[in-house]
């Protein structure tokens, strides 16, 4: 580290500062999370050296003793984990994940029933200009205008009218409990295979504080980061009889050689998903949410759905006249980072939006609590109440300041790249 100052100190300062950013700023962000040191030290390993491509027992290249050895460490803590027959740890991202099941589950123009993407979905659930809305014939199901809920009966009539060849269920900003078994249901009576993308809400399904998509679902996708605490990556379970067939379309069907260092980070993060810890934090997460929300609906700022039941919630700021581009610069400032977010049925664009989504996570890993949270909801309100105060954000921002200050983030990580001198 301290070498890297000597010989590119305009990277090793971008790391730097970065890591102080980190610590500095109160992270609202419901897709990211802080990665454990341990995790962090199995991704900066000469691992990422080594080209592996093919699986274990079964490689292209010479000298896969130990990367086999790590990836089949990885397949093993995930089955244990989440119970599935299979596991493929080595897709590169979630959206790749996706991919490789879109591939091993379809032809190109084939249906795929998704949510949209404006009520709560993800782009790689068919988006027009992503892969998935320009190789498949994609139809959308969305919540219910009162309730923000999934409205299933809707979900039906849509799978019975165009008898997909796959129903996606999964969302990257939807606040509720998934019905994993009426899915399976819809599936069923349409003919059609399940993916239950869990990506955001990975961690809450391992620590059993959601519905488990594996009995249900013919394949489920999850990125090893967000609620799973782990490197950026991905992941497909699938049952048995599609093992082959989705190994083969992860490689050689859409990458060569897997990322083993990242692989050996899934390893040590699955790891420590396994200890008894992990449930007690996906708790707070889930705590912790509902906190801020309560506090939030309690300053008169109305949440999609009402409320929350995972990781995240969406704060909807049609009433304050803001949109959600203007409330995430606002906040910024402040030292909270969130990011705008498409509502339900929202009018605005996705450059703009009317709302913004917070998550707890990061915050949560970090070591705060419910009463850390609602401290936050209020600054959150003050901020978005005084827009164009900014004595109210340097108010807040200091006492920001002060709340992560209580709560130091990689205190012997932030030493070591200090810069010499």
């Amino acid at each position: 580290m301290q070498t890297l100052w000597k010989t590119d100190p305009e990277v090793a300062r971008c790391i730097e500062e970065e890591i102080n950013r980190q610590d500095r700023e109160l992270i609202l962000i419901a897709s990211e999370n802080y990665a454990s040191p341990e995790v962090l030290a199995a991704m900066g390993t000469p691992l990422t050296n080594k080209y592996a491509e093919g699986y274990p027992g079964r490689r292209y290249y010479r000298g896969c003793e130990w990367a086999d050895r790590v990836e089949s460490l990885a397949v093993e803590r995930a089955l244990a984990l989440f119970g599935a027959d299979h596991a493929n740890v080595q897709p590169h991202s979630g959206t790749q994940a996706n991919l490789a099941v879109l591939m091993a589950a379809l032809k190109p123009g084939e249906t795929i029933l998704s949510m949209d993407l404006a009520h709560g979905g993800h782009l790689s659930h068919g988006m027009k200009i992503n892969f998935s809305g320009g190789f498949y014939d994609v139809v959308s199901y969305g919540v219910e205008p009162e309730s923000g809920l999934i409205d299933y009966g809707r979900v039906r009539d849509l799978a019975l009218r165009h008898r997909p060849r796959l129903i996606i269920c999964g969302a990257s900003a939807y606040p509720r409990v998934l019905d994993f078994r009426r899915f399976r249901q819809i599936a069923d009576e349409a003919g059609a295979v399940l993916l239950a993308d869990v990506a955001h809400i990975a961690g809450l399904v391992a620590a059993k504080l959601h519905p488990d998509p594996v009995p249900e679902a013919e394949f489920v996708t999850m990125t090893t980061h967000k609620t799973l605490r782990g490197p950026r990556g991905g992941m497909v379970l699938c049952r048995e009889a599609y093992a082959r067939k989705l190994d083969s379309r992860v490689f050689p069907g859409m990458q060569g050689g897997p990322l083993m260092h990242v692989i050996a980070a899934k390893a040590v993060a699955f790891g420590e998903a396994l200890r008894p810890g992990f449930a007690e934090y996906q708790q707070a997460v889930v705590k912790n949410a509902r906190a801020l929300g309560e506090t939030l609906r309690a300053r008169g700022f109305p949440l999609v759905s009402g409320g929350t039941d995972t990781h995240l919630l969406l704060v909807d700021l049609r009433e304050r006249g803001m949109t959600g581009a203007e409330a995430d610069v606002l906040l910024e400032e402040t030292g909270i980072v969130c990011n705008r977010n498409l509502i339900p049925f929202d009018p605005l664009p996705p450059t703009k939006t009317s709302g913004i989504r917070l998550g707890t996570p990061a915050a949560t890993t970090r070591g705060l609590g419910e009463a850390e949270f609602r401290r936050v909801g209020e600054w959150i309100a003050d901020v978005l109440e005084a827009p164009g105060d900014a004595a109210v954000r340097e108010r807040v921002r200091k006492e920001v300041r002060e709340l992560t200050s209580a709560f130091p983030l990689y205190p012997s990580l932030r030493a070591a790249w200090a810069r010499p001198g």
